[in-house]
């Protein structure tokens, strides 16, 4: 199996820089923002190694597999759908009801008046102790 194609990003500004290396050969290239270079990124690996099908590439970020992976599904996931940048939302208008105005009704549809709402039971205190392999989730210690 050949060695892996190494690919690193390098932020310049609002630029990426960008370095192929493999095959005893290097490729630098540029693309504004990380999405276009990692695009950019697969065009030079192509030049790198047209004739394989399959080719491991590791892309890097100043080093980083981990780093590069993290900010690209960042960059990828907040992109909105549409294309558009993405922008954050409007704040809230600050809007006051009416002193006449009914008040709003703090429980959810279908509740009970007077219902208390649902807590969560308290963790019991035997909780962190392991459970006896075969023994039934919680029975632990019971007779």
């Amino acid at each position: 199996m050949p060695d892996p194609i190494e690919v690193n990003y390098v932020p310049d500004g609002d630029d990426w820089q960008v370095t192929v290396s493999g095959r005893g050969q290097q490729l630098t290239g540029r693309a504004p923002g990380l999405i276009a270079a990692r695009d950019r990124a697969d065009q030079l690996v192509e030049k790198i190694a047209p004739e394989q099908k399959f080719r491991t590439v590791v892309h890097l970020l100043d080093g980083d597999a981990l780093a590069f992976t993290t900010a690209y599904l960042t960059a990828r996931l907040s992109k909105p759908a549409t294309g558009q940048p993405a922008t954050a939302p409007a704040p809230a208008p600050d809007v006051k009801p009416a002193p006449d105005a009914p008040r709003a009704d703090p429980r959810g549809a279908g509740e009970k008046p007077g219902a208390a709402p649902v807590q969560p039971p308290a963790p019991r205190p035997d909780s962190d102790q392991a459970t006896p392999a075969g023994a039934k989730h919680g029975a632990a210690g019971r007779d």
